[in-house]
């Protein structure tokens, strides 16, 4: 079984028990929360449901270098910075949309 889910503007396919680094999140570790969930399928069954996960960790992601130049005009200028990430581990997939829906208010 396989969903795909968004988060911070990105797309991912995850399975149960994967773990996901995503964009930093504002959640305590150990917090469980609900991921914004696309599509839920296993082999050729598509549907809608909720996935689960648990933070397990922050972490930052390597160092990206940017380097600017302009030929002849003696300009350089270097930078870098180092992404926030949080680790997931997805607990479930599929489960039903009713909590989801009671919590949307629809």
């Amino acid at each position: 079984m396989f969903a795909i889910v968004r988060s911070g503007g990105k797309q991912y396919r995850v399975a149960a028990d994967a773990e996901l680094v995503v964009d930093r999140l504002h959640a305590d570790v150990g917090a469980r929360i609900d991921l914004d969930t696309l599509l839920v399928g296993e082999g050729g069954d598509l549907g809608t449901g909720v996935v689960a996960a648990e933070v397990v960790g922050h972490i930052r992601g390597d160092k990206i270098i940017i380097f600017k130049k302009k030929r002849r005009h003696n300009y350089r200028r270097k930078n870098g910075h180092r992404s926030e990430l949080t680790v997931l581990k997805i607990v479930s997939l599929g489960g039903s949309d009713q909590n989801a829906e009671a919590q949307h208010g629809a």
